[in-house]
């Protein structure tokens, strides 16, 4: 793995607790593993295992994965819940909280049946505690701070111990404030492969979590109490044009986990492709059962994974249908302006801000292809080209690319794809034609309404000019 450090050994004293504990003198945890730092924010290559069972390991998008150290039958891992700064696309980085060094944190993969014992050392201002979202263990070790276990203070580190009773997708996250905490980043992905090797194998197999930020132009750090007006629609804390793409060979076998820890959900749509939905947080889909979609939905706090065959070559977009999460900040206070001929205003208005352009009366797709100054440490509402000019999208979108020849382990983008001779969309030129016929619409015999906008302080008039009585109604009362 690439851009890696290592933090050096942390060790504490305390008393054992039931459930998570924190970190005392038994043997077990006389020395603390390394806990592994990333803050490149490119994806890294998957972490192949090299002792213990066989597995496919996962691509985390714009991430990585969590070593761990054998300890005995155990499988040790080491978390830090610290602040971090998280490029979320070239030209704009935000103040988050997370894991390891970003935000979301590195994904854990282990295997059913596995023992692990995940040490999390809390470096933030405030208690804090880690809920495995999905999976089967003792009630103590389920990470709600207060009912559970006791919180984590600042400067401690605690134990949680399991085994990994079931393979499938899971998530893990604060349950200790954890509406500030989340909004600030707090969140990874956690895999368990199959104890069998061969059950469900894929080729490529890739993971992110769909989050969300609502960070003001020129600012640092997310406004932790917004509940819908977000401006920031993220895949791993990432928008587009910063989302990397999916790399896959040609007819590779692929499987694309995610999970929802946003405010609302998400249809995810993949052109190109129907897939088969292989796997939910409650676990994998028997294959009779698996049905084709082109787009799936998940709610706020689920797990989904679809599967395909990669056998179409090119470069096929992947994105949330909700076409304001396609769309990075900027946005929301922005007027329409569709059909307004601004030519007289835009001749006043430079008068007084020299430079000023219309934009808007023709769509706002125009922006997507202008270089414009912008306020500090933010983005425009889209942007990213492509070989064809600019993309105008942003947010939760990225590119699956499909390419025959690839290594088995090639994850490097092969850049933009080359259409053979004759299968590109073209304008079509030569012989002008004539304007297409139009049929007239049928009359439907119901008079044309006349509106008239009222308003509601002034009473309604009668033919005599003088204010009509109230009528009531049954709604009069409410």
């Amino acid at each position: 793995m690439t851009n890696l450090s290592r933090r050096g050994f942390i060790g504490s004293s305390g008393l054992v607790l039931a459930g998570a504990a924190a970190v005392s003198g038994r043997s077990a945890f006389a020395a603390v593993p390394e806990a592994p730092t990333m803050t490149e924010a490119a994806t890294q290559a998957p972490l192949v295992p090299t002792t213990g069972p066989d597995y496919q390991p996962v691509a985390t998008l714009n991430g990585w994965s969590l070593p761990w150290r054998m300890n005995g039958d155990w499988k040790e891992f080491h978390l830090v819940a610290e602040p971090v700064v998280r490029e979320m696309a070239p030209g704009m980085k935000a103040n988050l909280w997370g894991y390891n060094g970003q935000s979301p944190g590195p994904t854990i993969e282990a295997v059913e049946g596995d023992k692990v014992r995940i040490y999390v050392t809390n470096k933030l201002p405030e208690n804090t505690a880690v809920h495995w979202h999905g999976q089967r263990l003792p009630n103590g070790m389920d990470g709600v701070g207060g009912l559970t276990q006791p919180h984590i203070p600042p400067g401690k580190t605690f134990v949680y111990e399991f085994q990994l009773r079931r393979s499938g997708t899971y998530m893990y996250h604060p349950h200790s404030d954890e509406m500030v905490q989340m909004a600030m980043g707090m969140m990874g992905f956690f895999v368990v492969h199959p104890k069998d090797p061969t059950f469900r194998r894929v080729d490529r197999d890739f993971v992110f979590l769909l989050n969300a930020f609502d960070i003001e132009a020129g600012s640092y750090v997310p406004k932790v109490n917004t509940m819908t007006n977000f401006n920031l629609w993220c895949w791993n804390s990432r928008v587009f044009p910063g989302i990397d793409p999916f790399v896959v060979g040609k007819n590779d076998k692929v499987r694309i986990r995610f999970g929802n820890l946003t405010m609302t959900n998400h249809p995810i749509h993949m052109h190109g492709y129907e897939f088969k939905v292989s796997c939910t947080d409650g676990g994998w889909v028997d294959p009779a059962a698996a049905w084709d979609e082109v787009s799936i939905d998940v709610a706020v706090g689920q797990m989904r994974a679809f599967d395909f065959v990669a056998d179409e070559p090119g470069d096929w977009a992947i994105h949330c249908h909700k076409s304001h999460h396609t769309m990075n900040a900027m946005g929301h206070s922005v007027k329409t302006y569709i059909g307004v001929n601004k030519k007289d205003l835009a001749k006043r208005i430079a008068k007084i801000a020299p430079g000023y352009m219309p934009m808007g009366s023709n769509g706002m797709g125009e922006m997507g292809g202008m270089e414009m100054p912008l306020p500090d440490n933010t983005l425009p509402m889209m942007t990213g080209f492509a070989q064809f000019g600019p993309v105008e999208m942003g947010g939760m979108f990225s590119v699956v690319k499909v390419r025959d020849g690839l290594a088995k382990n090639d994850y490097k983008d092969p850049g933009w794809f080359k259409h053979p001779k004759g299968t590109v969309a073209y304008e079509l030129k030569g012989q002008k034609l004539g304007e297409a016929p139009r049929a007239t619409s049928p009359d439907s015999g119901v008079k044309s309404a006349e509106w008239r906008a009222k308003d509601p302080r002034k009473p309604s008039l009668g033919p005599d000019g003088k204010p009509r009585p109230a009528v009531k109604n049954a709604h009069s009362d409410h």
